[in-house]
């Protein structure tokens, strides 16, 4: 494992089961276990369902990717220690799979599936360091507010920590615009653009 200042351990804070993007995407909210910051990460319908399932510990009557997974998994004798959220790259979330044993190397995979899995196999999730100090953030405590939070507040801060995540995108995609027109890469300031169009274009349900 890296050291204990790269990796924060997180937990699923919340998680969107209805479409909250015009675009079709899901979300998880997730929250560092020793403090409150938080960090939103898109993710697919299917993962949503999956990791949702998983959660209230729901068995589907045939096995889903994820159950397939984890059996070949655990048939050919190896679990998951742990997963780990370790890379952010032109906006998309990058993850690492490691195994409990060192003849496996760790593997690359989409956090969705990777949190999907340490699910699962009961491992612990972490975020690299840098990913929260970049663009965690800590919401504003509400006034009054006491004792444990109720699924309707959990919705509303889920709506408002997908809000707070667009518009930290959409500052960095732009700044990254400026650069490429100034550098003259007009192609990368093309699917800029677009990238930007299509996250202003988002629809908050």
């Amino acid at each position: 494992m890296n050291g204990d200042n790269d990796i924060i351990q997180v937990e699923i804070y919340g998680l969107s089961l209805s479409s909250s993007l015009g675009g079709g995407g899901y979300a998880i909210i997730l929250k560092e276990i020793d403090g409150e910051r938080r960090l939103p990460i898109i993710i697919g319908q299917f993962e949503a369902q999956a990791i949702a399932l998983q959660l209230e510990n729901i068995t589907p009557p045939r096995p889903l990717t994820h159950d397939l997974l984890k059996n070949i998994i655990e048939s050919f004798g190896f679990s998951i220690e742990y997963v780990v959220i370790n890379e952010l790259k032109d906006s998309t979330f990058y993850a690492r799979i490691k195994f409990d044993s060192d003849t496996l190397e760790d593997i690359d995979a989409r956090p969705s599936d990777a949190i999907a899995l340490a699910l699962k196999f009961n491992a612990p999730i972490f975020v690299a360091a840098n990913i929260l100090d970049e663009i965690g953030f800590t919401p504003e405590p509400q006034e009054g507010a006491e004792g444990p939070i109720s699924e309707a507040e959990r919705k509303k801060n889920t709506k408002e920590d997908l809000q707070e995540q667009r518009q930290r995108k959409l500052n960095k995609l732009k700044k990254d615009l400026e650069d490429a027109v100034a550098n003259e890469e007009y192609e990368r300031a093309a699917a800029l653009r677009d990238e930007i169009k299509k996250l202003e274009n988002y629809n908050f349900n």
